[in-house]
């Protein structure tokens, strides 16, 4: 009794097993880059088929989820009081769990929307920020598995990014990445396939963008919305001092008389409305430095910096950090894509890239 009893106990793993291949054979896994400001979706074998804005549209009288991503942006900004255009992630983190799940079932729907129904439900790797809470974690695996997901696994964004970017993060030698997104930066030193010491801070795109806003009420009494400093930032932004300066006109309500007022914006004005936050990001990369062990700053010499993120295409922001840190820099190639790459290439290489993942403390558990 006993041995059949063994015997159909290893009949039934070695089932699940071979069970368990199949459902990996033909699923259509996902890796996501799961921004503040966007969301890519990276499909195993087809590559990056999804960007679209992390933004969802609410009519706050019913609850009901009208529009999300660029359906939901091209709302903003033209809705009645009652309909709000909201972005769900703040700083790279779940501020409103279930309209992040919603956003998520959309998003994985969508990456699987000529699929066979028969196709088992995909494993789907997301990058999270460097640092994060275990609670903060935890909200981003559940509402990946409610919005549909076989299996969650969370990679850090840095090292995601530094997948993408093709470095050798399973070597024996320090690789020094910052990735720059909407709602967060961080700042990692990785070697043999973990981070070694880091530095994530709530300072990216999106404070440069409400630096800029509030840079125009403060220094010339106009009122711009988030869209037209967002432009502002692609048009002239700079991090540092340009071989030849930009302009850019500019048209918003002045907030003397409340009539529409236009006006010449620099580039040196831009600058000098981004230098706080710069400044930070700066200090973080500074920090980081000084926290890797001395074996491993050899490795920083003789290495490039790498960028990845929107910051990669800030004028001038390579040049500031080599400029302050003594070190080259350099972008990675297509900086935007770098994180949802890392995420793909971990799906088709999970059984040797699975020891960069970030597990849980249940996961951790088990």
């Amino acid at each position: 009794m006993k041995l059949g009893l063994a015997s159909l106990c290893s009949f039934c793993y070695v089932n699940s097993i071979m069970l368990d291949k199949l459902f990996n054979f033909w699923s259509k896994d996902i890796g996501i880059d799961l921004g503040t400001a966007n969301t890519l979706v990276y499909v195993r074998g087809k590559g990056i088929i999804i960007d679209e804005p992390s933004i969802v549209a609410i009519n706050q009288k019913t609850g009901q989820i009208l529009a999300i991503g660029q359906e939901a942006r091209k709302m903003v900004g033209r809705t009645p009081g009652y309909i709000v255009v909201s972005k769900p992630l703040v700083a790279g983190v779940v501020s409103d769990f279930e309209v992040t799940e919603q956003m998520l079932k959309y998003f994985i729907d969508k990456a699987q929307e000529k699929s066979f129904s028969l196709i088992p439900r995909p494993r789907v790797v997301i990058g999270i920020p460097a640092g994060v809470t275990e609670v903060e974690k935890r909200a981003v695996e559940d509402a990946a598995h409610n919005a549909g997901a076989r299996e969650v696994f969370l990679i850090e964004e840095p090292m995601a990014a530094a997948i993408g970017a093709r470095l050798p993060v399973q070597d024996a030698a320090a690789n020094l990445i910052i990735d720059m997104g909407g709602g967060t930066t961080d700042v990692a030193v990785i070697s043999m396939g973990g981070v070694v010491a880091s530095r994530s801070l709530r300072v990216a795109g999106d404070k440069l963008t409400s630096d800029i806003s509030q840079f125009m009420r403060d220094e010339h009494n106009v009122l711009i919305g988030d869209s037209t400093a967002e432009n502002i930032k692609l048009a002239v932004g700079s991090a540092y001092p340009l071989e030849e300066e930009l302009k850019v006109q500019v048209r918003g309500r002045d907030l003397l008389t409340g009539l529409p007022k236009e006006l010449t914006i620099t580039s040196e004005e831009i600058r000098k409305a981004m230098h706080r936050s710069v400044h930070s990001i700066i200090l973080a990369v500074k920090s980081t430095i000084e926290e890797t062990p001395p074996e491993l700053i050899a490795d920083l010499l003789n290495r490039s910096i790498f960028l990845a993120g929107g910051g990669g295409l800030l004028r001038g922001f390579s040049e500031l950090i080599s400029h302050e840190t003594k070190l080259p820099v350099k972008v990675v190639d297509d900086p935007m894509t770098a994180v949802v790459r890392g995420c793909g290439m971990v799906l088709e290489h999970l059984d040797s890239l699975k020891s960069v993942l970030v597990w849980t403390a249940k996961e951790a558990y088990i």
